[in-house]
């Protein structure tokens, strides 16, 4: 008896054995059962129907327990704030707006006026405290990363540069938002607050910068290394710091009712910021010496930071600061060490981001009730508020840069930057609801602000941009003039392996195409919540390879970085905008002959099959040669240069080339082969597919048979048709956009043999 065979029999038996034992217990246990027990059992289901009506029964009191509901809920704003965050991505807006839209659009502005019994379904009042508590817990790590992401010994650094800009850009808003507060305060404060108290928090509210959001759009920008990315971000950093600071002052005046209060709420605030700088600090300074890789980084010690996080959290709240600022401080006060900073945001981010945020932004949105603003009046104060909000802090940050020597558009942009609020003013603006020391009306107002002066940040620089373009032109004219002669080619590449691949094939196709080519590498890291901690880290791992490959090719490489989210669109704007030649992409996995991607692509196109086929779901989605030409045309329909996309089908060397003639228009890919020829010293094969039918079929046949003759290592293939037996030999191939077309609809059963490929387009224009 074979091994499985013996296994099987034995767990057969044992199945038998104590199935049987269970029965007779069960049996001998109903002998002895109680009687209200057999009552019970005969109001049992005697029948299917009735069964479905008890489970029926017990789902639907499932739905409507507490967890039920929470659980609910939590899969409703997740799906509805990635929705509205992935759209807002798409307009070139922070995901962040989308996210608080979200929060709006779930509360009862929209579907609580819209649908009411589906809100009062979902959010039900009694529940509604679950969702502020997470939002609260989650708001805490959020503001413990945030204050992980300031690195102190660099705005230290930058103190002196930007001290002027950051107080200014608080102060002046600050000052601002208590004079409006002063005319508004009969009319739309509550009576039962201070005045002290509703004049400081209008203040606050008007001079917060978002430090995440600001940080993430100079990302974006492609401004994080340039003077303007950093004095901005520096600026930012003070500035934050200032204001919780101020915050946490306000909070103690307004919960202690008075100045002469809070004094002892304030001095132990003191005491207490001195402890964690003076003695907490170091000792994490030591711990991060030691510990500053995930090896040794173990359960204990994530532990033991996130108890001083719940401790510092605690501490603030017991003395009226709240439990933000505490948790602000711990994270401030983390080991300066990057590697260490990284391995905690990770830890923390991912889940406040992901899971937390949009609880709170939907916290946030069912506080927010549009339709408080019923008259022309509140919508005017709207307005003022809005008004005052950007006059304060963009004027603010715009004059004190001009003044201490900023350019005239350097001082529009980090205005415009500054102005930047997003979620660092809904947890003020929480704060303040919650304290009842903002009235409905006015939190609506204020959160109304803090959309508006959040969305119109991209757009005002964008702004800026174009009204100084025509001095920039002049500027890149000039560039371009004193460069003449050289060779400019952006290779862009996703995974770092493929970066060198594509180094080896730009190096052979153009080493000897011009006296100088200026190589740039570009690699995009795509996504607007990029934590600004770890773009360092994907920089390093992402050009190692190329960098590696430069070294060994003796070639002067550029490397360029940038946060994308818009990966085509960035990289066309990058090629059309700064005057590059030539364009090589690569195809990614859609005709790779990888393993890991031939894979990638079998499960790809067995889910579309299985799936979406019998719904007429377009092919592009699924089918890779489909993708790759879309990927292809959307490259060359936006590119004002020379484009090749290349497919990597275990690329080494072009050492035998085969070239596909189709037409009078495929001829430019003569002269790629000879520069091609020149590094390599291979030899090559023209296929020459036109017919007797082709336009400019003289002009054609003249050119192949004259490049054959005067190119030793070049010969022209006997067939004309292209079949898998065709590339028998062949390392590489060169092959236009437009033959690409045909030959992929047609033959698309030879290209499965095809060797590593590049789909050239020439711009004739």
């Amino acid at each position: 008896m074979g091994k499985g065979t013996k296994n099987i029999t034995f767990y057969i038996i044992m199945i038998l054995v104590f199935g049987s034992l269970m029965y007779f217990i069960v049996k001998e246990g109903e002998s002895h059962q109680l009687e209200s027990a057999i009552t019970s059992a005969y109001d049992a289901p005697k029948n299917l129907s009735e069964g479905f009506s008890l489970f029926w029964e017990l789902m639907t009191h499932h739905i409507q327990s507490s967890i039920g509901i929470l659980l609910l809920q939590i899969i409703t704003i997740l799906i509805t704030c990635r929705l509205f965050g992935w759209l807002f991505q798409k307009i070139g807006q922070p995901t962040v707006i989308g996210e608080i839209v979200a929060g709006i659009v779930l509360g009862p502005s929209v579907l609580g006026h819209l649908s009411p019994e589906m809100s009062g379904f979902l959010f039900p009042p009694d529940s509604l405290n679950n969702i502020t508590i997470l939002s609260q817990f989650g708001l805490i790590l959020f503001m413990f990363a945030i204050g992980m992401e300031l690195d102190i010994t660099e705005v230290r650094k930058k103190l002196k540069e930007t001290i002027l800009i950051s107080h200014t850009s608080t102060i002046v808003p600050f000052f601002c938002g208590m004079l409006t507060a002063y005319f508004v305060y009969d009319q739309y404060a509550d009576k039962s607050t201070p005045f002290l108290s509703f004049a400081l928090f209008v203040g606050i509210a008007m001079s917060i910068t978002a430090f995440p959001v600001l940080a993430r759009i100079i990302q974006e920008r492609g401004l994080t290394r340039t003077h303007l990315g950093t004095i901005s971000l520096a600026s930012a950093a003070n500035g934050d710091i200032t204001a919780w600071c101020l915050l946490a002052v306000v909070i103690a005046i307004a919960q202690a009712g008075s100045m002469l209060s809070a004094v002892y709420n304030i001095l132990f605030s003191m005491i207490y910021i001195t402890f964690m700088f003076l003695a907490v600090r170091p000792f994490l300074r030591m711990i991060g010496n030691v510990y500053h890789n995930k090896e040794v980084i173990d359960k204990t010690l994530v532990a033991f930071m996130f108890l001083l996080l719940i401790i510092s959290s605690y501490l603030t709240e017991i003395l009226g600061l709240h439990a933000l600022f505490g948790a602000f401080i711990a994270g401030v006060v983390m080991p300066a060490n990057v590697k260490f900073r990284k391995i905690m945001t990770e830890k923390v981010e991912d889940v406040s981001l992901a899971l937390f945020l949009p609880l709170f932004f939907v916290s946030t949105g069912l506080r927010t009730e549009i339709g408080l603003l019923n008259s022309p009046d509140l919508w005017w104060m709207c307005g003022v508020f809005i008004l005052v909000a950007i006059l304060g802090k963009f004027g603010g940050a715009m004059f004190s840069a001009r003044f201490v020597g900023e350019s005239w558009k350097d001082s529009l942009y980090i205005g415009a930057l500054m102005n930047t609020r997003g979620l660092m003013e809904l947890v003020v603006l929480t704060i303040g609801y919650e304290m009842k020391i903002l009235s409905p009306p006015v939190f609506v107002m204020l959160v109304l602000m803090t959309l508006v002066t959040t969305f119109m940040t991209i757009p005002l620089v964008s702004f800026i941009k174009f009204c100084y373009r025509r001095r920039e032109k002049a500027k890149e004219y000039e560039a371009v003039e004193v460069a003449d002669g050289t060779f400019k080619v952006l290779l862009s590449f996703g995974r770092a392996g493929n970066g060198q691949i594509m180094l080896d094939v730009a190096y052979q196709m153009f080493a000897h195409k011009r006296h100088q080519v200026d190589l740039t590498a570009l690699h995009l890291t795509v996504g607007s919540d990029v934590n600004p901690l770890h773009t360092d880290n994907f920089e390093e791992v992402s050009f190692g390879p190329i960098l590696y490959g430069a070294k060994k090719l003796g070639m002067n490489i550029e490397t360029r970085y940038e946060v994308s989210n818009n990966a085509g669109q960035d990289i066309t704007d990058i090629v059309n905008n700064e005057g590059f030649d030539f364009l090589l992409v690569g195809s990614g996995i859609s005709m790779s002959n990888q393993p890991d991607d031939v894979e990638a692509n079998r499960y790809r196109t067995s889910f579309y099959n299985r799936f979406f086929k019998r719904f007429k779901a377009p092919e592009s989605w699924f089918y890779p040669g489909a993708l790759l030409k879309d990927k292809t045309k959307m490259f060359i329909g936006k590119s004002h240069c020379d484009v090749g996309v290349f497919v990597n089908r275990g690329f080494v060397k072009a050492s035998n080339v085969i070239v596909v003639i189709d037409s009078e228009k495929d001829l430019f890919l003569l002269d790629y082969t000879s520069t091609l020829l020149k590094t390599t010293h291979g030899s090559v094969g023209i296929l020459d597919r036109s017919s007797s039918t082709t336009p400019g079929i003289e002009k054609i046949k003249y050119a192949v048979h004259q490049f054959a003759d005067s190119t030793p290592q070049a010969s022209i293939l006997p067939e004309k048709d292209m079949k898998a037996s065709t590339f028998n030999g062949y390392t590489f191939m060169l092959i236009s956009y437009d033959t690409w077309n045909d030959v992929s609809e047609h033959r698309r059963e030879a290209l499965q043999k095809m060797p590593s490929t590049l789909i050239l387009n020439h711009r004739t224009e």
